[in-house]
Parts: C-alpha cells; sequence; structure tokens
C-alpha cells in the first residue's frame, strides 16, 4: 500500500482524505436511519463522536490498516458520502469495500463513479487479486451496484459478524 492516501478524481468526484471539518457530515452518515438501515454499526451521536471516529479512520490511513476516502464532487468540497479498502487479507492481496452515500446523493450514479474509480485503484495500483463487498441480502441498491460492477455473490461465504450480510467478490481479471 501507500504511504499516504492518495486523491483520487473522476468525472464529478473528488475522493479524498477526510478531516475535522467533515465531522458534522460524517456524524449525518453515521446516524442517519436511511443511509444506516441495512448497517449493523453503533450510531454516531455526537461531534465529537464523529471526530473521534475521523481520528480512528485517519491513525489506521497512517498505519495502512486500512484506506479510507471522503466522496465530494469537484468544485465542492463538502462530503456526501465515503468509501473504503478495509479487511486486507494478510497477504494483502484481497480486500473488503465498504461505502456510504447521504440519502439526497443517492440514485445519481455517484457511488457507481465512486466504486468504479476505487475497483481501478484497487486493481491497478495495489495490485489485489480480489475485492469482496458484505451487503445486507434486502439492500437492492447495494446489490444491484455490486452486480453492475461485475461483483458474483459468493454463496459458500457468510458474515460471522451479520448473518443478515451476503458476500459479493469482483476478481482481478487483468493478472
Amino acid at each position: 500500500m501507500t504511504d499516504d492516501l492518495p486523491q483520487l478524481k473522476t468525472k464529478r468526484l473528488w475522493l479524498r482524505k477526510i478531516d475535522q471539518n467533515d465531522s458534522k457530515a460524517i456524524r449525518f452518515l453515521r446516524s442517519n436511519k436511511t443511509v444506516n438501515h441495512y448497517v449493523k454499526r453503533p450510531e454516531t451521536q455526537t461531534l465529537q463522536e464523529a471526530i473521534d471516529f475521523i481520528d480512528k479512520i485517519n491513525n489506521g490511513i497512517n498505519k495502512q490498516d486500512w484506506l479510507f476516502w471522503g466522496i465530494s464532487t469537484i468544485g465542492n468540497p463538502e462530503l456526501i458520502g465515503t468509501i473504503c479498502l478495509w479487511n486486507f487479507f494478510d497477504d494483502r492481496k484481497v480486500a473488503e469495500v465498504g461505502y456510504d452515500l447521504h440519502p439526497k446523493f443517492q440514485r445519481q450514479g455517484i457511488m457507481n463513479e465512486a466504486l468504479r474509480c476505487i475497483l481501478n485503484y484497487g486493481f491497478e495500483t495495489l495490485n489485489l487479486d480480489q475485492i469482496e463487498a458484505y451487503t445486507h441480502r434486502e439492500n437492492e441498491s447495494s446489490k444491484k451496484l455490486l452486480i453492475k460492477n461485475n461483483f458474483v455473490l459468493i454463496l459458500d461465504r457468510k458474515d460471522n459478524e451479520n448473518e443478515d450480510n451476503i458476500i459479493f467478490a469482483v476478481k482481478n481479471f487483468s493478472k
């Protein structure tokens, strides 16, 4: 992995490191009922909890435990979502992708654009063999996004931490 988090750009998006200026947006993303409907995680209730989460994320980036980007639109630094590569296998050849997006920006192709960028980065720059995604079995939007990006449901794997999740994976076919 890289020493720091690279900024990535797409046609409409800027994927960047989050900082304490994003604490209100992080609190929203990690507490909003729509965003978290299918996610099992503790709700971020205060700005201090959001700041602590941002510090944790950035410390993990510095230790090369994960890569975690904030999603903004080009020309507007407002954080509208996040996307990450984390849960790397010991050999650093497989990682899990995770993402969330503010409801007012959903169904506009934004997460598709961000995911394609991260898949490209993971396969081309990090040279990953496979990227996995854990999603709730009833989260139709997430399943459609994954399938659209060539992820395939892995029938013989289970998420031991959340029995409601199903696991998808996409392989690096350029190898």
